[in-house]
């Protein structure tokens, strides 16, 4: 099959299967603020070159195949008043913490940004050559390792998912913060900005009794972005509703009340996305 007809094919099979299981690219998870073990650096502020990291929200999917906009777009035309003339989007849907590292993501033939190899890889090798230049840096990661622990019928985990959450911690910590960190230091100096995005909560409305294991995959990944003191934490689960329940937003920023009733944001709840990171990092 030629590469074209490959992605023509899944651009047609892709937005059926994620219809079908819209707990197929991450479990829901909520915002719970994390102890500081670092005092977080000042940020930087933004460069001439903008790099996007992580999976489906951070490519930017939504299911009627608008691909083209998404938080990391909209944050880019932000950026773009403050000097920022390069937007480079390395996501890939489906990306887990360990793909991203090994590589095996799922629908590489999705990617907005030519490459071959583990997405993290790709990302050093991307700083590395344009040393200096690059801030910020956004990524959001780990949801996915842990599809397959949450029952979204009977809203209930497995017995995996202390396993799988550690390892997104291990990930995260041991490995890809680390990577991105040192290539954005250039003589001991942190050049760039690097932000961590939590999730919205698809699922808060349908599975509200699962709040409790959702505030550990974000107090996680708060803690996990205060250890360094270079990364800073992105609340977006907050400008979605919060915990309020129902949550009207739901409808209004995702997919999640539609035919596709899918997980992913919608123009509205990707504007949302990246008005979060814009007063986060005080561009």
């Amino acid at each position: 099959m030629s590469r074209s007809k490959a992605r023509q094919w899944l651009c047609t099979l892709l937005p059926v299967v994620l219809a079908l299981t819209p707990a197929l690219l991450f479990p829901l998870v909520t915002f719970a603020v994390g102890k500081t073990s670092h005092a977080q650096q000042p940020l930087v502020g933004p460069k001439a070159y903008y790099l996007a990291l992580g999976d489906s929200l951070a490519f930017g999917y939504q299911p009627n195949l608008n691909w083209a906009g998404g938080y990391a777009s909209d944050f880019y035309t932000n950026l773009q008043a403050h000097g920022v003339t390069t937007y480079t989007n390395l996501a890939c849907p489906g990306e887990t913490t360990t793909t991203m590292i090994k590589g095996g993501c799922p629908f590489p033939l999705l990617r907005k940004y030519v490459y071959t190899g583990p997405q993290l890889t790709a990302a050093v090798d991307y700083l590395h050559q344009h040393a200096g230049q690059v801030s910020p840096v956004t990524l959001d990661i780990g949801a996915d390792n842990l599809l397959s622990d949450l029952n979204s019928s009977s809203c209930t985990v497995n017995s995996n998912w202390t396993k799988d959450l550690a390892t997104v911690n291990s990930d995260l910590t041991t490995v890809i913060l680390p990577q991105l960190i040192a290539a954005m230091t250039v003589n001991g100096q942190m050049t760039g900005d690097l932000l961590l995005l939590d999730y919205y909560d698809p699922y808060q409305n349908l599975c509200p009794s699962t709040m409790t294991y959702t505030e550990q995959v974000d107090a996680a990944l708060a803690h996990d972005a205060s250890l360094s003191g270079h990364v800073t934490f992105v609340d977006v689960f907050t400008p979605f509703g919060g915990a309020s329940s129902p949550n009207p937003n739901i409808c209004t920023y995702t997919w999640m009340c539609s035919l596709f009733k899918d997980i992913h944001a919608q123009n509205a709840g990707y504007s949302v996305m990246a008005n979060a990171i814009e007063q986060t990092a005080g561009y």
